[in-house]
């Protein structure tokens, strides 16, 4: 990646995030944790890696984005609209009455939305649904999924996991949003996964490992992911849930926790620090 890139999607990392903070502060709900934790790898997937063009939404030969912890809702907009999917001031209507962004991604009311999803552990089975039917189409397109690491605790997860890797569906490329956190706690304190890695490997799956906020980790892993053939590949990105704020990273609490004025103006100030 040269240099330009790299500071082009950093700098659009942190826009994203204040973005987030002003909008979700403004309506006092939504979920921050989450969202702040994927913004680098939602960054890189739409501004270095897929072929996506808000001029082509239908496009056949499209890749294809599926946010499986549809939580993270916000930062997904925040990139869509960026990318002139819809008008920015649509931002502001975020989880209101009538609004086409919805509290969790709406494939029927958000354009650029490719899968409706919330309740979790549907997006690996849909993505390599999607994945399949590309394939046996003959197109060259990739379908990227992204899950969180309290969602793979679903066993439909692994079900999936299991077809993938009987399928050797390597156009369909798995991303973990690996912060550790989730609703209730930490992981290890809900339910223990051991090495995230090894089970992956174990159900026959190629595993990256990575830093989920090094833009050019991701693309390089990205870019390894769609060049391996004959297996599909699991990106194993080591994150920080609230990447950014010192007070939410690592706490649960702000999962989907309101930011309030104190704490929206101490979040600004270390955001535009940096």
């Amino acid at each position: 990646m040269v240099k330009k890139k790299k500071q082009e999607l950093i700098q659009l990392s942190n826009k994203f995030r204040q973005r987030l903070v002003e909008q979700l502060h403004a309506i006092q709900t939504g979920h921050p944790g989450g969202s702040l934790s994927a913004t680098e790898i939602i960054t890189t997937l739409y501004y270095h890696t897929m072929n996506v063009s808000a001029d082509k939404v239908d496009c056949e030969n499209r890749d294809r984005f599926i946010l499986s912890k549809g939580h993270a809702a916000p930062m997904l907009y925040l990139a869509l609209a960026e990318k002139g999917y819809f008008p920015q001031e649509e931002i502001a209507t975020l989880r209101q009455m009538d609004s086409i962004l919805q509290g969790h991604p709406c494939k029927t009311s958000t354009p650029g939305v490719e899968l409706s999803t919330g309740p979790l552990g549907l997006g690996l089975s849909a993505g390599i649904g999607m994945a399949m039917g590309e394939r046996l189409s003959g197109r060259d397109t990739t379908v990227y999924v992204l899950l969180g690491d309290g969602e793979i605790q679903e066993g439909i997860v692994w079900e999936a996991a299991m077809t993938g890797a009987k399928f050797k569906v390597d156009n369909c490329i798995a991303i973990i949003d690996n912060n550790g956190v989730q609703l209730d706690g930490t992981t290890n304190e809900i339910m223990p996964m051991g090495s995230i890695s090894e089970k992956w490997e174990a159900f026959g799956w190629n595993v990256i490992e990575i830093d989920g906020h090094d833009v050019e980790q991701i693309a390089s892993a990205l870019d390894e992911a769609k060049n391996t053939k004959g297996v599909p590949t699991v990106i194993n990105a080591k994150t920080v849930k609230g990447k950014g704020i010192s007070f939410m990273e690592g706490e649960s609490m702000w999962h989907g926790k309101p930011i309030s004025e104190e704490e929206y103006k101490q979040a600004m100030a270390e955001l535009r620090s940096e």
